[in-house]
């Protein structure tokens, strides 16, 4: 069986310009994620719209 090795981070040094470029590059990876996100829920609120209408419609067409 093997054996569980924990790690402990005491410190973390990252210069500033460094971790500016590491935030300006994940918000510019976050963009296609949030539209992929958009089409998504978009597709799933028309299902639903589309299946409430119907059981609200009183002759369900």
């Amino acid at each position: 069986m093997e054996e569980i090795k924990k790690v402990v981070i005491s410190g973390l040094e990252i210069p500033f310009w460094n971790l500016v470029w590491f935030m300006v590059k994940l918000t510019l990876a976050s963009i296609p994620a949030l539209f992929i996100i958009y089409f998504v829920f978009s597709l799933v609120g028309i299902m639903f719209g589309g299946f409430f209408h119907m059981m609200m419609s009183p002759h369900g067409i």
